[in-house]
């Protein structure tokens, strides 16, 4: 995993140490030196959509990233939950604030386990009910493309590039199943 470890404790701000826990577990967790709290270090999950246009879902849309990483390369509307929220009510705040569409969310379409960096990314699939886009800061421009004309090689990200390859499969077998994938 590519995050930095614990260093302080959340609770007392002393130093924690990687090690077995005193409960038993089997795994090495930061425990403080002075309180000995364990904490648990767990992954961040992304929720987003697959939003398609057209009576046969023919079109999907893309944002172009106004932020890195990725700058400048195209995605699904999605980023990381926030507290509080479930992942559809996250996957509906990621596509208003980052396309600025109106939609209606459907069922969960993808889980895609990224566990090199400790990440979960969840895709709904979204009808939108407008084909006109206000997207926010974090996006240069919302447009929708048919499968021939996705950029494939400005996608952003491998998740992206996976859930939207695997929309069209579904799409043209007249089914949508839900696809669980890891990714190294």
């Amino acid at each position: 995993m590519h995050r930095l470890p614990l260093k302080y404790c959340r609770l007392c701000g002393c130093a924690v140490a990687y090690r077995l826990p005193d409960d038993g577990d089997t795994k090495e967790r930061a425990v403080c030196t002075a309180c000995h709290t364990v904490h648990y270090e767990n992954p961040l999950n992304v929720v987003g959509t697959v939003p398609s246009w057209g009576e046969d879902g023919a079109q999907v849309l893309l944002c172009k990233r106004n932020i890195e990483p990725r700058r400048g390369k195209w995605t699904l509307p999605a980023g990381f939950m926030e507290l509080g929220e479930t992942t559809a009510q996250g996957a509906a705040r990621e596509t208003e604030e980052e396309a600025g569409a109106q939609f209606e969310l459907q069922g969960l379409f993808s889980v895609m386990n990224v566990a090199s960096v400790g990440q979960v990314h969840l895709y709904y699939r979204a009808r939108l009910l407008s084909a006109e886009f206000n997207p926010g800061h974090e996006t240069m421009e919302a447009r929708l493309f048919t499968e021939a004309e996705i950029p494939w090689d400005e996608i952003a990200f491998r998740t992206v590039k996976e859930t939207v390859e695997r929309y069209f499969e579904d799409r043209r077998k007249g089914s949508f199943g839900v696809h669980v994938i890891d990714i190294g």
